[in-house]
Parts: structure tokens; sequence; C-alpha cells
């Protein structure tokens, strides 16, 4: 037997946050055909910035894998919006971008956006799995120190 998707959240302990209001001239989702186009997401909690600053050295690598796993479920936050709150909708995702705010020569990015890809596949499964951008970046938002950004497709 196959669990839904809100089953499975439920036996990850996600919770999806309410969707904070767009920082700007932008919407969090858009709708073209059987595409969702996600707009990016921060490390932030109730327009907080949970985890900020720059990653450093190897000791941040578990701190930005966190921070980008907060993207991921606020990625959920605004897909399930999309989905009209069903998540069992979703077909797959196809491409994740993934940014963090890295401090010059610090290499270990991919493995921080590992963070909100691996929480996808955790969730989905192998729907989950999607290409990916990982990028170091000297500024993001209210100083958050992982953006994420996705495009899903669902079901006809």
């Amino acid at each position: 037997m196959t669990l839904s998707i809100a089953e499975r959240m439920r036996e990850l302990a996600i919770e999806l946050p309410d969707l904070p209001k767009p920082g700007g001239s932008y919407v969090p989702f858009r709708r073209h055909g059987d595409l969702v186009y996600l707009a990016g997401q921060t490390s932030s909690r109730d327009g907080k910035a949970v985890y900020s600053g720059p990653l450093q050295g190897p000791d941040d690598i578990e701190r930005g894998y966190a921070a980008a796993r907060l993207c991921a479920v606020n990625l959920l936050a605004a897909l399930a919006q999309a989905c009209e709150g069903n998540l069992d909708r979703v077909d797959g995702c196809l491409k994740v971008n993934g940014y963090v705010l890295a401090a010059p020569g610090f290499d270990a990015v991919p493995a921080v956006v590992n963070g909100a890809s691996d929480l996808l596949v955790e969730l989905f499964g192998d729907a989950g799995r999607h290409a990916r951008t990982a990028v170091g970046v000297a500024v993001l938002p209210r100083n958050t120190t992982v953006e994420v950004e996705a495009i899903f497709t669902l079901k006809r």
C-alpha cells in the first residue's frame, strides 16, 4: 500500500507553515499547464530568518543543510497552495536552483543544497529527483543563509 503525501509528511514530521506574503512584486507560484514554477523561498519562518549569515567553512555545512531543508518545507507550502492543498497531484520535481550565502572559498555549496534535494526525494521518492543548480552568492534577502526555487509538474 502506498502512502499519500500527507501521510508521508506526518511520517517525516513535516508541518507546512503559512506562506508569507511576497516581499516584492511577484507571486509565490505560477501555474502554466501542468507546470508549477515556485518563487524562491528562504531559510525563514514567520517572516524572520531562522538561519542567517554566510557559511564560512566545513563546520557550517550541517547548518546550511538544515537551512536548505527549511527552504524546501517553505517551497512545499507554496506548492500545496498551487495544488489547492492536495500534494498527491504532484507528478514530480523537474528542477531546483539553490543559492547559498557563502564566504569566499566556501566550496561545499552542493552539500548544503542537498538539504532541499534530500527532503524532496524523501517525500516524493523517485518523483522528487530533479535536475539542479547550486550557486554560492554574496547576498541573499534579509541575510538568510539559503534560498531555493523549484519547478514541479502536476498529474494531468
